[in-house]
């Protein structure tokens, strides 16, 4: 598969991971919530690299990228979580989809060629991720002050942005199963000791678990597709369909939900999945 197939397999993933999120982060804690969500991803992952026989040693360069890339997915990870918890959607997901301007502005300072009208598709997959999301109708929802649910979103598209650039380098170093298993549980650990330092709970409820588990599966899905993308030509745009998810989950919610789409709301699908098209051709 290419890079780009890549990214719209994990933005599909993380668009049905945050239909869920979005339910679930209501009622449970917060940081249980993930944990338990990373736990599962990494009991998935690690079925899978039995099942295909991917254990292999992991030198120390591509060591030493997936851990950095790990405390960027924390990153990541609380910044979306606390996000979505807070709300809206319209102003959450354009500031976490913005993340792809930031992972192929890092890959053409690290030597790879980008030409404008590629800038051009990735801007106009931002933009259309951004409209559908602005538009998306939130009723008459109570939500608190913006400025920390700003700062939650933007701390998610930098730990983005970090965890591919990084990821993928070390996924081309050593593979991507072994890469992204050390990645995870870097994660893992510092999760467990600020949840530990700031004794927060860490059982999230049993009536969630099942939840918990289909979301740690597909977030395991959507990481390894595009880390796995590191060894392809342009993997940087396995970061910009991933970016997709926020459009995706207010699709979806319009297929499965019935929740109303607006003329423009469709206009902006167009204009990404117009983005979309012009990379891969």
């Amino acid at each position: 598969m290419s890079a780009l197939t890549l990214g719209l397999v994990a933005a599909f993933s993380w668009a049905i991971h945050d239909i869920i999120v979005r339910q679930v982060s209501q009622n449970t804690p917060l940081m249980a919530s993930l944990l338990a969500v990373l736990l599962f991803g990494t009991g998935f992952h690690i079925a899978v690299m039995a099942g295909t026989a991917a254990f292999t040693p992991i030198g120390g360069e591509a060591a030493a990228y997936a851990v950095i890339a790990g405390v960027f997915f924390l990153l990541a990870s609380v910044g979306l979580y606390g996000a979505f918890q807070r709300g809206p959607v319209r102003l959450v997901s354009p500031i976490i989809a913005s993340y792809p301007v930031l992972s192929v502005a890092w890959a053409a300072l690290s030597g790879a060629s980008v030409s404008v009208w590629q800038w051009a598709a990735v801007l106009a997959i931002a933009v259309g991720v951004s409209l559908v999301a602005a538009l998306a109708d939130e009723g008459a929802e109570d939500v608190p002050p913006k400025g920390l649910t700003i700062l939650f979103a933007a701390a998610s598209a930098i730990g983005f942005a970090g965890t591919f650039a990084l990821g993928q380098h070390a996924a081309e170093l050593a593979g991507e199963m072994p890469a992204t298993l050390v990645t995870r549980i870097v994660t893992i650990t510092l999760l467990v000791a600020i949840m530990a330092f700031k004794s927060l709970p860490f059982w999230p409820g049993k009536a969630v678990l099942p939840f918990l588990a289909l979301m740690g599966v597909l977030d395991g899905i959507a990481l390894m597709a595009v880390l796995s993308a590191g060894g392809l030509p342009d993997a940087q745009y396995a970061s910009v369909a991933s970016s997709m998810f926020g459009l995706l989950t207010i699709v979806l919610a319009w297929i499965f939900l019935r929740e109303r789409m607006t003329t423009a709301q469709w206009f902006g699908c167009g204009v990404a999945f117009a983005g979309i098209g012009y990379l891969a051709v």
